[in-house]
């Protein structure tokens, strides 16, 4: 199998300069390419202009002793020219910044949620979901940071160029004098930049820690468990654990961030001292003129801006390579699932035939299936390699329009059979095919449409409940939502509503009970008309009312549609077409209810110890033979 883990967390902790890196980044701009260079052109204008007022200013000290009043009048003219100029500049620069970087920011978002969509089960079970967002939101807005620092780093090797040439023309001697402060500048850069680099990868890490925290605690579930439970002190003190470690990184980052500006600024201003001084005597002596000493003190002070800028810059490229190293390891992350080259999609109509011949699976290795900076410390410290083996050599048929049934002990691989069904994992060996067709030689797409699945926890979004089942199908009519939602048994209840369809159901759907959530995602998969049918414990945990109206909603969905069924009442498993009797991950045992009643094996079993102490206990016992 493909490894779909991404670039190793501790290599990026010395994150550095490499060339496929920036490679790929630069593909990545490729759509922006255009309009970049248009922006530098703006950027390189912008510094031609800055550095022409102190040569103004320069021939405006030497024309008033001599009072040439119309050449002063030119010189204001000039500058307020040169004042409009630039302003005019800066809109248009700071127009193609934001149009650069919130178009890389919309790319890399949406790049990343459709990639992360498209993963695997595994995948989200071993994820913490706030370091997930942590990586769409902070990373993508940090990525997107080395488009302005690389506008910075022109603009400011821009200014130099500028602001050098009209100052060896001046005086080369002084020039050389203030480059001087060069060295110290870049021993200050290596001592203090690396340093910066690694306590912000850790600001990130303990961000997205802390993401975590609170995406976890802030769901109506999360929420109702710490409630429960009445551990809001403890959660108070377990999260202020975490927000302390953002707080301490964040004192740290910015303590040492400003060492380094204070350090380069020291030199800076030693550096212009020297200008002055030397400067001065100069036009004490009469070897320079009292504007061109001013002009250069104008220019040093223009000149040791941009050096501290691109000291600094190291670091702020660094952060951004890492923050898109991040992003590409996300991206870099291959499904397991994927759609086949030349897929093809299931013909229409299906009969709905399902048939596993010999499948063999197990749950694969975490590196293959996450990323191991999405994880949590606890799950990295299990990332072991596959697990045992869930199914052995299954093999079964269900005919177009049969019902057949899953049973057997927890942890059997019932379940997992089903969510081979729905192609949410492949198998490792053999095939599961409906109508034929091998599932991993067609479309997800396709298959998604083919199947319809309601689980034991019907998730609801947070919407309405309109929007909530036409989920299934966006273009349906309001007449066949609420056709739907009546062969479910639920319309009446909608109807009853204030808002009706408009009903906000709220968070995972808690304002509705279990058994009205089970009904609307009945009609949801009704509206959806799949050919088949999976149910996963679909009536588990509901009284006996509800499941009445349950079962009487599954019965319309399961009219004319092949159904695979998980269930543990006896009133679903009686009515199958077949039983499959699961234990161990192998099937054991194959036939009707009465069938295997008679034969007297595990399932007779079962419904002896548990069924018949479930709500359907009424049902006559039937003797085994013998």
């Amino acid at each position: 199998m493909r490894r779909m883990h991404g670039p190793d967390p501790e290599k990026l902790k010395d994150a550095s300069f490499e060339r496929a890196s920036l490679a790929r980044i630069w593909r990545f701009l490729a759509p922006y390419r255009g309009r970049l260079v248009l922006y530098l052109l703006v950027i390189l204008a912008t510094a031609g202009i800055g550095a022409l007022p102190p040569l103004l200013i320069r021939y405006l000290i030497d024309a008033i002793p001599h009072h040439r009043t119309n050449e002063v009048d030119l010189v204001a003219a000039a500058m307020v020219a040169l004042a409009l100029g630039t302003t005019a500049l800066s809109l248009v620069n700071r127009w193609f910044a934001s149009l650069i970087g919130e178009g890389i920011i919309y790319d890399l978002r949406a790049a990343l949620y459709d990639h992360v969509q498209r993963m695997p089960i595994a995948f989200f079970t071993r994820t913490q979901t706030g370091t997930l967002m942590s990586r769409m939101t902070n990373d993508v807005l940090d990525a997107q940071n080395a488009v302005g620092t690389v506008a910075s780093v022109t603009s400011d090797v821009m200014t130099l160029i500028a602001t050098l040439v009209p100052m060896f023309v001046l005086s080369w001697q002084i020039t050389s004098l203030a480059l001087l402060v060069l060295p110290p500048f870049i021993i200050v850069d290596r001592l203090l930049a690396g340093r910066i680099v690694k306590l912000s990868r850790r600001q990130m890490q303990a961000n997205g820690d802390m993401s975590a925290m609170m995406t976890e605690r802030f769901n109506v579930s999360g929420a109702l468990l710490v409630k429960l439970f009445g551990r809001p002190d403890a959660e108070a003190r377990e999260f202020a654990g975490k927000a302390a470690g953002v707080r301490d990184a964040g004192i740290r980052l910015a303590v040492l961030s400003r060492y380094l500006f204070a350090a380069l600024s020291l030199v800076g201003a030693v550096g212009t001292a020297a200008v002055y001084w030397v400067g001065g005597r100069e036009a004490i002596t009469g070897s320079l003129g009292v504007g061109t000493v001013v002009a250069l003190a104008a220019y040093v002070t223009r000149l040791y801006s941009p050096l501290t800028d691109l000291a600094t810059t190291r670091v702020s490229l660094l952060g951004a390579a890492v923050s898109f190293d991040r992003v590409f390891e996300v991206l870099d992350a291959k499904p397991m699932v994927a759609d086949a080259p030349g897929a093809s999609r299931l013909p229409a109509p299906l009969r709905g035939q399902v048939s596993a011949s010999h499948l063999w699976f197990r749950y694969p290795a975490a590196e293959e299936v996450s990323v191991a900076s999405l994880e949590s410390a606890a799950t990295l410290a299990q990332r072991d390699g596959p697990g045992d083996w869930v199914l052995r050599d299954i093999s079964f048929v269900a005919e177009p329009g049969t019902m057949t049934a899953l049973v057997g002990p927890s942890g059997a691989g019932k379940t997992t059979l089903s969510a081979l069904v729905s192609r949410l994992y492949d198998p490792n060996d053999g095939s599961i095919s409906i109508d034929g067709h091998d599932l991993r030689d067609v479309t997800l797409a396709s298959v998604a449409g083919a199947i319809g699945v309601v689980s034991q926890d019907a998730h609801l979004f947070h919407d309405t409940i309109g929007a909530n089942l036409r989920y299934a199908r966006p273009t349906a009519s309001d007449a066949e939502v609420v056709a739907a939602a009546r062969g479910a048994r639920i319309h009446d209840l909608i109807a009853s509503l204030p808002d009706g369809y408009d009903t906000v159901v709220g968070e995972r759907g808690h304002r509705l009970s279990g058994g009205e959530k089970q009904r609307l995602a009945i009609a949801r998969v009704l509206l959806k008309d799949p050919a088949i049918v999976v149910l996963d414990e679909a009536t588990a945990h509901l009284d006996s009312e509800t499941e009445q109206l349950v079962q009487q909603a599954l019965a319309e969905a399961l009219v004319g549609r092949t159904s695979i069924v998980i269930a543990h009442r006896l009133s679903t498993i009686q009515a199958a077409d077949q039983i499959l009797v699961v234990d161990d991950g192998r099937i054991t045992e194959r036939g009707t209810h009465l069938s295997l009643i008679r034969t007297g094996g595990l399932y007779a079993d079962l419904y002896r110890t548990q069924y018949l102490r479930g709500p359907d206990s009424e049902v006559a016992e039937i003797a085994p033979a013998g």
